[in-house]
């Protein structure tokens, strides 16, 4: 068997029209690719470490959270089915073959087949986008809207995807395409309003397909992405061992802003949607 079709994903459901999407916090491995990484990619570094823990005040919010259980290095579930390239530049893919600092995954003659591969599309990334689709269909009849936060991290210092340290925050909203103007605005507005974390919108990071997929104003769907700095919450490579450790100290600084984030985009819908 090549991997369990019941782990793909975990799916919590929440009373409010939030949903939280977390495609690449998975560390699950199909057999093949668990066997042909190498030593080296075995530490899974490029997962987006820890976001179910940084994010577990999200069932106070009342919002829904959809959690991916496999790794990106098995199917990459930001990125198109048909793996379209989504960054000018540097990037992975559907399938990485190389990690984001520019080295191989797989050990010579390890890549997994072509058999494996549609495996991991038809047991993995179609039943998360199916249940993604689902979830904003089931928010926007309920509510008349849906907002959608896909929730990312990355290490703060990657020379070949961007240049110098990656600023603490980064949102991206396919520049305002993907949710209204002033939901934009009104996340920039809370970045602002704190002077702990750099930010930015629409940066290096303008939101992957999830995003620009899912993101759709004009039918009442508003989709943000952020990509979190790692160093606002755990050890990077460059820190004291243990590497990817969680760390609570930094964790209780950034997560009320992630909170307020995600407090602002409810009442945003509340407000512009109490309006008909």
């Amino acid at each position: 068997m090549m991997g369990s079709v019941m782990d793909s994903y975990q799916l919590t459901q929440g009373d409010t029209p939030l949903l939280i999407s977390m495609p690449h916090a998975g560390t699950a491995l199909t057999p093949a690719v668990e066997a042909g990484l190498n030593e080296a990619a075995l530490s899974l570094a490029d997962t987006d470490w820890h976001l179910p823990r940084l994010y577990d005040f999200a069932a106070a919010l009342g919002a829904s959270r959809l959690e991916a259980r496999y790794s990106r290095y098995v199917i990459d579930l930001n990125r198109p089915e048909n793996d379209t390239p989504l960054y000018a530049g540097a990037t992975t893919g559907l399938f990485p073959d190389t990690d984001f600092d520019g080295e191989p995954l797989f050990r010579d003659g390890q890549v997994p087949s072509k058999e494996e591969r549609e495996w991991a599309k038809e047991h993995v990334w179609r039943p998360y986008h199916n249940v993604l689709a689902g979830e904003l269909a089931r928010l926007k009849a309920r509510f008349g809207y849906a907002l959608l936060f896909d929730a990312h991290s990355i290490r703060s210092r990657i020379p070949r995807l961007f240049d110098d340290q990656l600023p603490d925050i980064n949102l991206g909203t396919f520049e305002e395409r993907s949710c209204d103007s002033e939901l934009s605005k009104s996340l920039q507005a809370v970045c602002a309003a704190q002077s702990r974390f750099t930010h930015v919108i629409n940066g290096r990071f303008k939101g992957g397909h999830i995003t620009r997929s899912y993101g759709d104003p004009a039918s009442h769907i508003h989709a943000v992405q952020l990509e979190l700095s790692q160093r606002t919450y755990m050890n990077e490579p460059d820190d004291d061992q243990p590497i990817f450790a969680y760390r609570e100290d930094r964790a209780a600084e950034v997560r009320p802003v992630l909170r307020e984030v995600l407090e602002a985009m409810q009442r945003w819908g509340q407000a512009r949607y109490a309006k008909g």
